[in-house]
């Protein structure tokens, strides 16, 4: 053996053993490997996309309006601790992206114009009316998407789901796939909640808060509020706790009359853990607010004790108790008949983030386990035959050489599963799609090799100097074809989504093992022959 091939040798037998060892962990029967593997090699292989191993399609509507008035909200609260600093006790209603303040004095009229410039002011009878300017109401529906998808991708990576696939579609709509998901009613749950998390007062001062029942049946709410429409007071709202019978399962309604100013919301919150009550032996979810945001509730409770203070997570009353003394420290808690499991995913969805505004989901679409295993066996068969065909070709019109070519196939089947395995890669459906183009590219590059091997021969050379020259003349060909799909390939990546994706990932990796298998492979197989033997007629 000549040393001047001998590390092409050694380079293929190495890559073979090193496919075969990374691509262990994404077989069946290796699918747990043993604790002394997973210390130094990667303990999962490829794993399977939403259209092969089932999952969850989901697609949520972020509500950038609802962001524009709980920044309002937050705004007017602000400007109120603001002019109460100042000696002013002015009014301060909200209405949608509006804030009005009354009466009107040129005092407040310079100091908002002074320290808020992000507000426009209106002409109206009311009062100081201002509202957000354009630019700012743009910037907080952007910042909305923007943060509902890391607030998305932070639940997902608590909830245990491997590798999602989370992205932006249009203005204000976010595309989550879960792969593999089993228990998809968790999940959407998890994943879906706004946890907007709010402070509010209770109005129990105003008379219409004695002729509200106390409870209502499951589904009676929106007759209740119906019915007193017209007595609630303009800045009171009807809210709800729901109260289940933990003997009957029997679900109610407790009913509240709330303030519709919120006070506080959870974007200062810093911590969210499950403890358990020691009295009823409850879990309950105790939060941790940063320094803003003690700050601020130490302000509340210490101007409405002995008022009561809801705990409202999307609409939901969580908890409203009696404020008795103001609460310093910076710490609150969620109490309420929950489960361990309620307990801990509402303790995730707080800690995960409280996004900007609420999502509406626009679609929901379950894969099925079984769907996936037929686009697998579907895909799997349309590669098997595909390869087979392929491999009978080359060897009938080929011959021997059409064999080389056929073992620099099998090579590049098990070097690119031996990647993906690698780098623990999602094999999708167009995936496989990839796989068997990349196969097909393989020959392609086989093929323009021994045609012009052929033509070599053709022109009287022996076969050992038709091989380095069909090899020399083929080599710029293939090399310009192979660069100009990688190049394909990795901007399919870069702005493709899902399946496009995966696509672009089997292609990209299958054409680069390609250049290393049929440029180094087969050559190395030639040169093996012509050098160990004294070859006088190719078999092509």
């Amino acid at each position: 053996m000549k040393k001047q091939f001998f590390w092409r040798i050694t380079l293929i037998a190495a890559a073979i053993v090193l496919s075969i060892i990374f691509s262990l962990p994404s077989l069946p029967l290796f699918s747990s490997m043993p604790d002394w593997w997973k210390k130094v090699m990667p303990d999962t292989g490829m794993t399977l996309g939403l259209d092969l191993q089932g999952g969850v399609h989901l697609v949520f509507e972020v509500e950038g309006d609802k962001a524009v008035d709980i920044t309002a909200e937050r705004i007017a609260a602000r400007l109120a601790s603001d002019l109460e600093e100042k000696g002013f006790t002015p009014k301060i209603k909200t209405q949608g992206p509006r804030i009005i303040v009354t009466p009107a004095e040129p005092e407040i009229e310079d100091l908002i114009n002074n320290n808020y410039p992000n507000l426009v002011s209106e002409k109206s009878p009311e009062g100081l009316v201002y509202r957000l300017s354009d630019s700012e109401i743009k910037l907080i529906k952007d910042s909305s998407v923007e943060q509902a998808l890391e607030t998305i991708r932070n639940r997902i990576d608590q909830f245990g789901v491997r590798e999602p696939v989370i992205h932006r579609q249009s203005t204000n709509e976010i595309v989550v796939q879960l792969p593999g998901i089993k228990d998809t009613s968790r999940a959407i749950e998890l994943i879906g909640k706004t946890a907007i998390l709010e402070f509010k007062l209770l109005d129990d001062e105003d008379p219409i808060a004695a002729k509200l029942p106390e409870y209502v049946p499951l589904g009676g709410e929106e007759k209740l509020i119906e019915e007193f429409a017209s007595q609630i007071p303009e800045d009171d709202e009807i809210l709800f706790k729901r109260i289940e019978d933990k003997e009957t399962g029997r679900v109610t309604k407790k009913v509240y009359l709330m303030k519709k100013q919120t006070l506080m919301t959870g974007d200062l919150l810093t911590e969210a853990r499950v403890n358990i009550d020691r009295r009823f032996n409850e879990p309950y979810v105790g939060m941790t607010f940063d320094s803003a945001g003690a700050k601020l509730f130490e302000r509340i409770t210490g101007e409405n004790v002995q008022k009561r203070l809801a705990i409202i997570l999307d609409n939901n009353v969580y908890s409203a108790p009696s404020i008795r003394d103001k609460i310093s420290g910076g710490s609150a808690q969620i109490t309420g008949s929950f489960s361990m499991e309620e307990a801990r995913d509402l303790a995730i969805v707080l800690r995960s983030g409280s996004l900007r505004a609420p999502m509406t989901m626009l679609q929901n679409v379950t894969v099925g386990p079984s769907l996936g295993r037929d686009s697998i066996e579907a895909g799997v068969k349309a590669g098997i035959i595909g390869a087979l065909l392929v491999i009978v070709f080359m060897l009938v019109y080929y011959r021997i050489s059409g064999l080389i070519a056929d073992f620099a196939l099998v090579l590049n089947i098990l070097f690119l599963i031996g990647t993906l395995s690698m780098f623990q890669a999602t094999l999708t459906l167009p995936g496989i799609a990839g796989i068997i183009l990349a196969v097909g590219l393989a020959v392609d590059s086989n093929v323009l090799m021994f045609e012009r091997i052929r033509e070599e021969l053709r022109l009287g050379k022996t076969p050992r100097a038709a091989i380095d020259s069909g090899y020399d003349k083929a080599f710029w060909t293939i090399f310009d074809s192979h660069v100009t799909t990688i190049i394909t390939a990795a901007v399919l990546f870069q702005f493709g989504t899902g399946p496009i994706k995966g696509f672009a990932v089997t292609l990209g990796w299958g054409v680069m093992i390609n250049l290393f298998t049929s440029l180094i492979g087969t050559k190395t197989v030639f040169d093996l022959i012509t050098t160990r033997w004294e070859i006088k007629k190719l078999s092509i």
